[in-house]
């Protein structure tokens, strides 16, 4: 239980080192936030393994010593995964501020003015003589609509951008959870491996014993018989010649 206590406790080290050092980046990558959620789900398995190792101790004083243990690694695994969404949502923030200046300063400044109808021309009234030009004004009235549905659409294709770049982060983190969970995995079936390689061993060496004693035992009972016999001849030479 020991060791399940020093791999958990290590674990735990590692985890604020990295909470660290994500928290000192402005804007950390996804492969970095993954990687702490990966090292999350480890350290979660791992403590679930030591609270069973502790239920299973004899010594009562250590059980007791175990669970507090285990409560207060349960504590800090909440406290790390609380630190872990504020980053996310710190980067989350940031990378969308940065997309909506980079958006806007992508437009002209002008682009959109205040009053949709300030480069309209006055109307004026005209005579049955006098042609009417309506082109220019209707131009001119439409420019700041169409200005705004560009900026609409803009602003619907960058929430496309960002709702993507969510869930690929999403698929990413998943994807090295896994990643994780199967390198847990190995090392367990390489730990299996090597057990059911010693009690194949242990089983070879009984086998072993078990031959060797069944012919010591075969041995000893032609001995048996033979000293018999050599008995009962002796016996049977002894009272032919003396008598």
């Amino acid at each position: 239980m020991n060791v399940a206590y020093n791999t958990v406790l290590r674990q735990s080290k590692a985890i604020r080192s990295d909470l660290s050092n994500l928290e000192s980046k402005n804007l950390p990558t996804p492969a970095e936030i993954g990687s702490v959620s990966v090292s999350l789900t480890s350290f979660s398995k791992s403590l679930d393994e030591y609270h069973n190792l502790a239920r299973h101790e004899i010594v009562p004083k250590k059980q007791e010593e175990a669970y507090e243990r285990v409560k207060k690694f349960r504590e800090e695994l909440s406290e790390f995964r609380g630190s872990l969404d504020v980053v996310k949502r710190t980067r989350e923030e940031a990378q969308h501020n940065h997309n909506r200046s980079e958006l806007l300063g992508r437009r002209p400044y002008n682009a959109t003015p205040e009053n949709p109808y300030a480069n309209a021309a006055p109307t004026t009234t005209h005579s049955s003589f006098q042609p009417r030009h309506t082109s220019s004004n209707s131009t001119s009235l439409t420019t700041g609509a169409g200005d705004e549905m560009r900026e609409a659409h803009a602003f619907r294709e960058q929430n496309f951008f960002n709702n993507t770049n969510h869930a690929l982060d999403d698929f990413i983190a998943r994807g090295q959870a896994v990643l994780g969970d199967l390198g847990q995995q190995r090392e367990t079936l390489k730990n299996t491996q090597k057990r059911l390689y010693g009690i194949a061993n242990t089983l070879g060496v009984s086998g072993d014993t078990i031959r060797m004693v069944e012919r010591r035992a075969r041995e000893d009972k032609w001995i048996f018989v033979a000293g018999v016999i050599i008995f009962f001849l002796f016996c049977w030479l002894v009272l032919h010649f003396l008598r």
